[in-house]
């Protein structure tokens, strides 16, 4: 083997190394966290510095907890809804039923803490089977902000889409779970089907959006708690994402 291609070889193996170390970050002194600094990681993770993560920091599981079931969460939620109607308070509703409005749903609409208090919440590894089945029970609450905001885009004219990561057989669950919350009157649930299992959630609700614009639709605003609900292609022209320590998706 000459130079040049002993060069090449090395190259493209530290070029591979390279891209498989940039998923997950972790800090030197992650075993310290506690207390304070656990807000700090809290904004770390809302401004995705943190990159890709599956767990919260063991030590930060009273603060995520305080958090998630204390009033701050409430108020942030509340913050983020009060923008979120303002900018739709300026948009100019065609009347012709295309101006769109796009949310996701868990963390969103419907609130799980019910079930990540029971597993920690987040401290533990996703678990899909006992997910669903907390899925199955219908029994998610609204978050307040998500469904005031939601009643105020439809009294100003807005379609509302709704779109989940969630898989096509949870249809009757999840509009049950939502009717028995308070929502109502959404154009379309788009749910994944067969040829969407396998995809990231930005991929997936990226195509998703896209296709609603080719049928016509004028994405104004779109909701949700992770950035890969937001982000991609056939994005909406402002996007508000809402508070979630719990847990992240690609």
């Amino acid at each position: 083997m000459d130079s040049v291609a002993r060069l090449t070889i090395i190259l493209f193996f530290s070029w591979i190394g390279q891209i498989s170390s940039e998923s997950i970050l972790k800090l030197p002194s992650e075993k310290e966290i506690s207390g304070e600094y656990c807000d700090s990681w809290r904004l770390a993770v809302e401004t995705n510095n943190v990159g890709s993560w599956n767990q919260i920091p063991a030590n930060c599981v009273d603060s995520v907890a305080e958090y998630m079931i204390g009033e701050r969460y409430k108020r942030d939620c509340d913050v983020v809804g009060k923008f979120s109607t303002e900018f739709a308070k300026r948009v100019a509703i065609g009347g012709d039923g295309r101006d769109a409005w796009v949310f996701d749903i868990d963390e969103t609409l419907l609130s799980n803490v019910p079930y990540y208090q029971a597993v920690g919440f987040g401290s533990e590894i996703f678990n899909e089977t006992s997910f669903n089945d907390w899925v199955n029970l219908a029994d998610a609450p609204a978050l307040p902000a998500s469904l005031n905001l939601y009643r105020k885009l439809q009294d100003l004219g807005f379609t509302i889409f709704l779109l989940t990561g969630r898989s096509e057989h949870q249809r009757n669950a999840t509009e049950a779970n939502l009717l028995f919350a308070g929502y109502r009157n959404w154009e379309r649930l788009i749910l994944r089907g067969p040829s969407d299992q396998g995809k990231s959630a930005t991929n997936f609700k990226s195509q998703k959006r896209e296709e609603l614009i080719i049928e016509g639709y004028r994405i104004h605003g779109s909701s949700g708690d992770q950035w890969s609900d937001l982000w991609g292609f056939a994005v909406a022209s402002r996007s508000f994402k809402l508070p979630n320590p719990m847990y992240f998706i690609p």
